[in-house]
């Protein structure tokens, strides 16, 4: 194996680390594709047969990460339909302010692509309602603007298979019931931060204005955290869902802690309050923004997928001053 070589599949880990996440919704699942992607990559150096084959490096890694992907996408749609309760993806969060690289992004490879595409947990939830071969064939088309060849190739079968694939995968994610989210950072900020302020006071009204009326809110427990099983849908029942959240903890004397942070590239909430059994627990909201109001909540309370997400300071409390 020469310097060049690990020189050379550095060079494209960010882009397969940002393919494999969107594809798989997890970061560790995503680091073990790439992984596997480069162990591959290595055995192909050792053939000269198959070295052959690597014409240009970055199609191949992507394809050969693709495959990997859509393995992990088939034996994943069994372990979801056991899953306790709602699923959510494994959230990338990013401290607001934290130091960027020359680039203008976080120094996390992971973090930097998906801060580049900035499409948010909205897009991942709504992937989960393809089949594997249409999420794949929808992430590297019309996220990373890969060419229905390729992906053909990494799915098995004919290039206007790969289109119709992409093709239906597109109409799922701008279906009307799929939560929108197009807001900008500035338009984020004045909507998180409504969102925050009336749930600090009460004000159910207030919430209501800030939710669209088809909203809905998601929460990912996992079985370890108390979470509703379904889906809530529609400004009144997300509203007082929420604001029950929050009055639950005023009434036991729980301390929270919050922050802004980015979630997958879009600004979202860190929270940490105490439980009843002394606990400290620990929740990744993310929004889904569109038209000035919240089309989708996110909870994601499972500590299992909240382990590399940092712990909040002990200066920030509940509510976290914008």
């Amino acid at each position: 194996m020469t310097v060049d070589a690990v020189s050379e599949f550095e060079a494209e880990r960010g882009r397969l680390m940002a393919v494999a996440y969107r594809m798989l919704g997890s970061r560790s699942e995503a680091e073990d594709a790439v992984q596997e992607t480069w162990l591959r990559y290595a055995t192909a150096l050792r053939d000269p047969a198959a070295r052959a084959e690597v014409r240009h490096l970055g199609g191949w890694l992507t394809t050969t990460c693709a495959r990997i992907c859509l393995d992990l996408l088939r034996s994943a749609r069994v372990r979801r339909e056991t899953y306790p309760g709602q699923w959510l993806p494994e959230p990338l969060v990013t401290p607001l302010g934290a130091a960027p690289e020359p680039d203008g992004f976080a120094p996390d490879p992971a973090e930097r692509a998906v801060r580049r595409d900035q499409l948010g947990t909205a897009l991942l939830v709504v992937l989960e309602r393809l089949t594997p071969e249409q999420r794949v064939a929808f992430v590297l088309h019309d996220v990373f603007a890969v060419p229905f060849g390729q992906i053909a190739e990494a799915l098995g079968t004919s290039p206007e298979a790969a289109r119709q694939l992409a093709s239906r995968a597109r109409r799922a994610v701008n279906a009307p019931d799929a939560p929108r989210h197009t807001a900008d950072p500035a338009e984020q900020r004045r909507v998180v931060s409504a969102f925050v302020a009336a749930t600090e006071s009460g004000d159910l009204a207030g919430l209501m204005q800030v939710l669209a009326p088809d909203v809905v809110l998601i929460g990912d427990g996992g079985g370890h955290a108390p979470a509703a099983r379904n889906p809530i849908a529609g400004a009144d029942k997300v509203a007082r869902f929420t604001l029950g959240l929050f009055s639950q903890a005023g009434r036991f004397g729980h301390r929270v802690r919050a922050r802004p942070v980015l979630v997958d590239g879009a600004l979202g909430l860190q929270i940490e309050t105490s439980r009843p059994d002394g606990r400290m627990q620990r929740l990744v909201t993310a929004f889904a923004v569109d038209g000035g109001r919240i089309t989708g909540i996110f909870n994601q309370l499972n500590p299992d997928k909240l382990t590399r997400v940092a712990e909040i300071g002990a200066g920030d409390d509940w509510p976290q001053r914008w």
